[in-house]
Parts: structure tokens; C-alpha cells; sequence
């Protein structure tokens, strides 16, 4: 049987797709970012905890802290994920007007027929900044969206959609766009790709809209597909009073419970949504006090909202795939690859799921960190930290509503890099 035979809509069994990001090898652009060697295993190994019993760095065990230039580290991992049920790798795919981030692992994989994984890519058309939510307070390099980048873009993706590993839907090769909202156009540029590849005899392809920063519709974008991507567009409430920090933390601390219900509740417009689970989140390596934590991120916990998406996907009539995110976000620990504290835990409870093993009916782990101290109610304090919280909150969602209008959001720019500016100027460090 073929791949395009392989990953049609006639599945019956949902394929687990891993998100997987290629960050871990240095590159010439990450020394001068960040300093010379720099790697997401830099971020990994600074993290500490933020309150007693907060699991923080994660730390692998099995693979240990790889390099992805080299092909024993492909290779391993690929051994490792086919064993526990992963059915393919979606690659994140950093392309800037022509300007390639982070290919190398992709590069490589391609030219070798032994790193024998299926797999499809997600481009993740965002500005790559300072900060690591893509937000532009300083772009270390931008996604412009030049006049030739939709042709040149397509393109670049040629070899891929080629290759007999990609990963096909209704025949169709399948591309996520990860921020489809930052398109210009996005319908134009979705026909642009359309036009290319069947002007070269490969038909046509499938696109699919991740749903992030705020976005949860992918037929305004002319788009075939929509799909998850917890922890983006989730409405949280924050445990941070019941825990006692070990310094200042404008984050929010939330429960894994609670997350997996409000994605398996949540229901979209268009008819063609994959859903998608994380086994755990904490990017408190890359965050720092800004962090989101999210509690009880066990395997037990994973197993079953995962168990309970694929029998939620297969309801509703939309089982080709279901995603996790992520195999190796380790900086945001996020990861199904093993580690110090769970060993296998996450790619056993993988492997449970697709089974339909059904060991757990529930979420088994809901409490609060072994020896957590419990914060103290205090009227003052509790005032305080709640005004910084819904402000917080309203400036977000205003800051939300800025950016969906481009000419606002093109109008006030100015503004604010000004009072960055002077901020900078006369605000000393402390």
C-alpha cells in the first residue's frame, strides 16, 4: 500500500500526527541572536522551580540533550516513535522571504531514505523575536510577505510534497499554516499555491489553518482544514493563590483537567477540525515569571484526553488524524520524548490510547504539587494580584483586538515603539 493510499479520508483509525520542532542544533543566526552554541537545550537547562513541588527543568533520559545534525538522533527517534504508536512528524517549517531557519534536520531527513517516518510540515509564518510568543517588541527577523513570496514560498516545498514520505489527505499533499490571520491575503496567496502545483502536474493540496491567537475558522481563509493547537485560544482560570511562589510571577498556573475539558467541549463552524492534545505544558524555561503552568501533566492525565479525542474524532466524522503537541518542545515542556521524571510514561500512554486499552475513565491527578506550600489569603495582597490580573487580561484582549485590524494596529505602531524608545532611554536598569 502507498503513502497517498495510506492517508486519505478513508480511515478509519485516527493517524497520530506529533508536532516536532527542529530547534536543537546551533545555528549561525541563533549565535548571533542569542550566543554562540545557542540551542533550546540552553533555555531547558537554565529553568528552575517557581513554588515548591513546580517540575522544572525537564530533562531527558533516553536520548539525552541531541544534536539534530546527526543522523543516529534522527534515527532513534524515529525507532522510538514508531514503536509507541506516533504515525508521523509535522515538522515546523521556518521560511522568511526566502530566508531558511532551522532546515538543516529537514534537509537532511529528506536526503536520507532510512529516516523511513511519514511526515507533512507546518509553516510557522511568525516573526521571530525577542520574546518567544512571536509578539513584535524586538523582531530579530520579520515575515514580510514580499510580492513573489507566495510563488517562491510554494516552491521551496516542491521536494517535499515529492517525497514518497509525505504525508497525503484526499490524495492531496497536507500543509498547516500556523498564523493564517498574518497573511495579507490569504486567499490570494492560498490560490497562488494552488495554481503552482497543478501547473506542474502535482494537483491539488491541502490546507489546513492552525488555529492560534485567536482564530477558530479556516474557510474565511479559503483554507480546506482547521486545527487545534492547545494551549492557544484557551480561557483559563488561574489557581496562583493557592500556591506560594518563590518570587514575583505574573504568569498563570492552571489545571491539566481543566484545559482537557474545555478542548473537548469546544465546538467550530467549519466541519473539518482535527483536534489536537498536549501530554504536558509548562514553558516556564522560555517564559520565566511570565510562564504558563499547567498541573498534573502526567501521563495518566494525557492518556485520557487523548483516549477521549480519538473517540471524539471518530464521532464526529473527522478521523483521519489527531495531533499531539508536542514530541520534543522540551522548553515548553511539552514533550512525549522520554525524561527523568516519567521515563516512557508519556509514549506508553500514547501507545494505551490508540490501543483503546482504556485503563482510566477520568483525570486521576487534580491536586496541587507534592509539599506546595498554600498561599495565605491576604485581603490586600488578594486585591492587588486580582487587579493585576483582570488588567492584564483587558490588555490582552485589547491588544487581540489591535491586532485583527491592520490599519489600527499600522496607526498606533508608531506610538508605541516611541515610548519604547524613550522607556529605554531613561528608564536605568536595575
Amino acid at each position: 500500500m502507498t503513502d497517498e493510499e495510506k492517508y486519505t479520508s478513508n480511515i478509519r483509525e485516527p493517524k497520530l500526527i506529533a508536532f516536532y520542532l527542529p530547534q536543537f542544533h546551533p545555528t549561525p543566526e541563533n549565535d548571533i541572536w542569542w550566543g554562540k552554541g545557542f540551542t533550546d537545550w540552553t533555555n531547558v537547562t537554565r529553568s528552575t522551580p517557581l513554588f515548591k513541588g513546580h517540575y522544572q527543568p525537564h530533562l531527558p533520559s533516553d536520548l539525552g540533550f541531541y544534536d539534530l545534525r546527526l543522523r543516529e538522533t534522527r534515527h532513534d527517534q524515529i525507532k522510538l516513535a514508531k514503536q509507541y504508536g506516533i504515525d508521523g512528524f509535522c515538522y515546523h517549517y521556518y521560511w522568511f522571504s526566502g530566508t531558511r531557519l532551522l532546515y538543516k534536520p529537514l534537509e537532511d531527513m529528506l536526503a536520507d531514505p532510512d529516516s523511513d517516518m511519514p511526515f507533512c510540515l507546518c509553516w510557522a509564518n511568525e516573526n521571530w523575536t525577542r520574546r518567544w510568543d512571536g509578539a513584535d517588541h524586538k523582531i530579530l527577523i520579520a515575515q514580510k510577505y514580499l510580492p513573489d513570496d507566495d510563488l517562491n514560498f510554494i516552491k521551496s516545498l516542491i521536494p517535499f510534497f515529492k517525497d514518497e514520505r509525505y504525508i497525503h489527505l484526499d490524495g492531496k499533499p497536507f500543509l498547516i499554516v500556523y498564523h493564517p490571520q498574518h497573511f495579507q491575503n490569504a486567499k490570494r496567496s492560498v490560490s497562488v499555491w494552488r495554481d503552482y502545483c497543478r501547473s506542474i502536474g502535482m494537483g491539488d493540496i491541502h490546507v489546513c489553518a492552525a488555529f492560534t491567537h485567536g482564530n477558530r475558522d479556516y474557510e474565511r481563509f479559503g483554507f480546506d482544514s482547521g486545527v487545534e493547537f492547545p494551549p492557544h485560544n484557551l480561557h483559563w482560570y488561574n489557581i496562583n493563590l493557592e500556591i506560594r511562589f518563590h518570587r514575583s510571577f505574573k504568569g498563570s498556573v492552571v489545571q491539566y483537567e481543566d484545559v482537557a475539558k474545555q478542548y473537548l467541549s469546544h465546538n467550530y463552524q467549519g466541519s473539518r477540525v482535527f483536534k489536537t492534545v498536549f501530554p504536558s505544558w509548562d514553558n516556564t524555561a522560555r517564559a520565566k515569571d511570565r510562564a504558563l503552568i499547567v498541573l498534573n501533566g502526567t501521563p495518566d492525565n494525557y492518556e485520557y484526553w487523548l483516549s477521549s479525542t480519538i473517540d471524539l474524532s471518530l464521532r464526529n466524522g473527522v478521523g483521519e488524524f489527531v495531533f499531539i503537541n508536542a514530541w520534543n518542545e522540551w522548553a515548553e515542556g511539552c514533550h512525549i520524548e522520554p525524561d527523568h521524571r516519567f521515563g516512557h510514561g508519556f509514549l506508553e500512554a500514547t501507545l494505551n490510547a490508540k490501543k483503546a486499552v482504556g485503563r482510566h475513565t477520568f483525570f486521576r491527578n487534580s491536586g496541587l504539587p507534592l509539599n506546595a506550600d498554600i498561599h495565605r489569603r491576604v485581603f490586600w495582597s488578594d486585591l492587588r494580584e486580582t487587579f493585576a490580573y483582570h488588567l492584564g487580561i483587558g490588555f490582552g484582549n485589547l491588544k487581540f483586538s489591535i491586532n485583527k485590524r491592520p490599519w489600527l494596529r499600522s496607526a498606533i505602531l508608531p506610538m508605541v515603539r516611541a515610548i519604547r524608545t524613550l522607556r529605554a532611554k531613561f528608564v536605568q536598569p536595575r
